[in-house]
């Protein structure tokens, strides 16, 4: 079951349905990451076939540092300056990183060989992407989305219908 859920300045943002960037519209370096393909490597869910070093007692959140990355790094989206050196990025350029990292989640959802988690999300100063294996108990940000107020959240999970089409 797939589940993709956003918070309200997500909804604001984008309409309650999100147009996803289809898989071959994609900027290069995200069609490039998911063109390796997501793998599982004993318990770790990832794009190599890297184990986490020593022994984790949070898989999600190792595999969460491993799999995330800044969607302002591989999108054609202006990163100003202010006079503190804070980056600033546009509504506009906002969008486009949810758009695009809609896509690149619902790629990873559709593909990854355990029920997964996806998380998107963009602010004033940057946009992250990143996804996790869902495992009960062990998550990686707070299940009320609208509890981020500077952030357009969305999370895009896939699982049996026996854990509510969501990990947890």
């Amino acid at each position: 079951m797939l589940n993709v859920r956003l918070n309200d300045l997500a909804v604001e943002a984008l309409g309650p349905l999100p147009v996803a960037i289809r898989p071959d519209r994609l900027a290069p370096g995200l069609r490039e990451m998911l063109a390796g393909g997501v793998v599982l490597t004993g318990e770790v869910l990832g794009f190599g076939a890297e184990r986490p070093p020593g022994t984790q007692s949070d898989l999600t959140g190792w595999e969460w540092s491993f799999n995330s990355f800044h969607l302002e790094d591989h999108l054609p989206v202006e990163v100003g300056r202010l006079p503190d050196g804070e980056p600033v990025i546009s509504e506009a350029d906002q969008v486009l990183m949810l758009r695009h990292g809609v896509g690149f989640a619902l790629e990873i959802a559709r593909t990854a060989p355990v029920p997964v988690r996806c998380v998107v999300s963009a602010g004033s100063t940057n946009g992250t992407c990143g996804f996790h294996r869902a495992r009960p108990g062990e998550k990686v940000l707070n299940e009320d989305l609208d509890g981020y107020r500077f952030e357009k959240m969305i999370t895009v999970d896939r699982g049996p219908a026996t854990l509510g089409g969501t990990p947890w």
